[in-house]
């Protein structure tokens, strides 16, 4: 007869208590059991002293006659110094499972369809209203120019024509005529 020390379920829907019990492993949950040797009332806070009440001496008992514990009953034997509990290694413990690996998968995949149809779908816009812009930029090239825009203004202008903000033909007009203009200041001065 393999005889086991665990929990034995009692109380009411949803207020749980249970009783440490050793029995034959064979019989059921709740059933009939050998000997009570304790409690454990998991509605109780960690740190009460009644959360689990355990007679040490039936443990020890049981233990030597080899009675197998639960892993629960083992972690309160642990606790209470009577047998020592290994610790478990799992280093998968966190990894998601095979469905749900494909799942984040076809999410990614779906992800970058639905960037690169939006960055084409920009690409298009801009094709389409390139020209337009290129007029505005170059409006406003033209009113910092006239407005005797500082060095620094210029050379952020020349920096936004080199990136294509303007298209170059009138980005060398804008540069020629900012040299122009600074000529003019140099000898004013």
């Amino acid at each position: 007869m393999a005889v086991a020390i665990r929990l034995s379920r009692g109380g009411a829907k949803k207020r749980p208590y249970y009783r440490i019990v050793v029995a034959d492993s064979r019989s059921a949950r709740d059933g009939k059991y050998l000997e009570q040797i304790g409690t454990y009332n998991p509605l109780l806070a960690k740190d009460d002293e009644n959360r689990v009440k355990l007679d040490e001496d039936r443990a020890k008992y049981w233990l030597g006659v080899g009675a197998t514990p639960s892993d629960r009953v083992l972690r309160f034997l642990d606790a209470a110094g009577i047998m020592e509990r290994t610790p478990r290694n799992n280093p998968q413990k966190a990894e998601p499972g095979e469905k749900a690996k494909e799942r984040a998968e076809e999410k990614a995949e779906k992800a970058k369809e639905a960037e690169e149809a939006a960055k084409a779908a920009t690409e298009a816009e801009n094709d389409a209203t390139g020209s337009a812009k290129s007029e505005e930029t170059a409006e406003a090239v033209a009113d910092a120019v006239d407005a005797d825009a500082p060095a620094e203004e210029a050379a952020a202008i020349a920096e936004q024509t080199a990136e294509g903000g303007v298209p170059n033909e009138q980005a060398d007009d804008t540069v020629g005529e900012e040299a122009k203009a600074d000529e003019a200041e140099e000898k004013a001065e």
